[in-house]
């Protein structure tokens, strides 16, 4: 499904992450992978790789600091490389962000939060769409659930309406050089960054309760197959859109009969 195709895999740094498990599945379709991981968690991120294939570029990468992702593209420009798809992994927000009080939030940790989890989506474009000579295909990772408040996620929750605009815009602006802007809306996985959302447990019980299908919270291979589909030519005429692998929660209006 991807022979032939190199794509760059942001945020990768622990084995349970969707950024490793849509490695692993791009390396199974054919695909030739550019990992890129979070500077403090390069060594971490290495042997995840490693542990899948060791021809695997790791590069050192903070999305939040543009001169370097510009750098990043410069030198896969000079190298010849030709990028025909990203996924963007990567979202982060402080503590006081994502619980507590929605309106009394410090500024401060909304605009690292947005920084981090929707801004970077835009850099991570602008850089390589001078890559992508070929066309090619981003995709983001949402969490919408239907565009529901929940109990917990606060402000991530406003970022990701923000991630989802963002997408169709970039969509917009790349369609006439034939390239594409996805998210997959996946259900709550069991990943470090959940860790730090309180709670969390509150979103799995949410999903247990709802999905039509099984929702295994410690299963981001579905996730990965989906992105892998999208980064692919068998999605080339999809762009704008959010596809959920959420095993039907966002399509449920209330919890399962007992």
């Amino acid at each position: 499904m991807l022979t032939n195709k190199t794509v760059v895999i942001t945020g990768v740094v622990t084995p349970d992450s969707i950024a490793t498990a849509t490695l692993s599945a791009a390396l199974h379709h054919g695909a030739s992978v550019i990992a890129t991981a979070f500077p403090r968690d390069l060594e971490a991120a290495r042997a995840v790789v490693d542990a899948i294939d060791p021809s695997v570029r790791v590069v050192p990468l903070d999305l939040t600091d543009r001169p370097a992702v510009d750098r990043f593209a410069a030198e896969l420009s000079a190298q010849g490389t030709v990028v025909d798809g990203a996924l963007h992994a990567v979202a982060f927000a402080p503590r006081g962000a994502l619980s507590g009080s929605f309106t009394g939030v410090d500024s401060g940790d909304v605009e690292v939060a947005f920084r981090s989890s929707v801004w970077t989506y835009a850099v991570l474009a602008h850089a390589l769409t001078p890559l992508m000579s070929r066309g090619g295909s981003l995709v983001g990772l949402d969490f919408d659930a239907g565009g529901r408040a929940w109990p917990v996620y606060n402000w991530m929750g406003a970022c990701k309406a923000a991630l989802r605009e963002a997408s169709r815009y970039i969509a917009r602006d790349g369609g006439a050089l034939g390239i594409r802007s996805n998210l997959v809306a996946a259900g709550p996985l069991l990943t470090r960054a959940a860790s730090g959302i309180a709670d969390f447990d509150t979103l799995t019980s949410a999903f247990e309760a709802t999905t039509p299908l099984r929702w295994d919270p410690t299963d981001a291979q579905p996730v990965a197959d989906a992105v892998c589909f999208l980064l692919s030519d068998l999605a080339r005429a999809i762009t704008g859109e959010v596809l959920h692998v959420d095993g039907g929660f966002n399509a449920m209006a209330t919890a399962r009969p007992a």
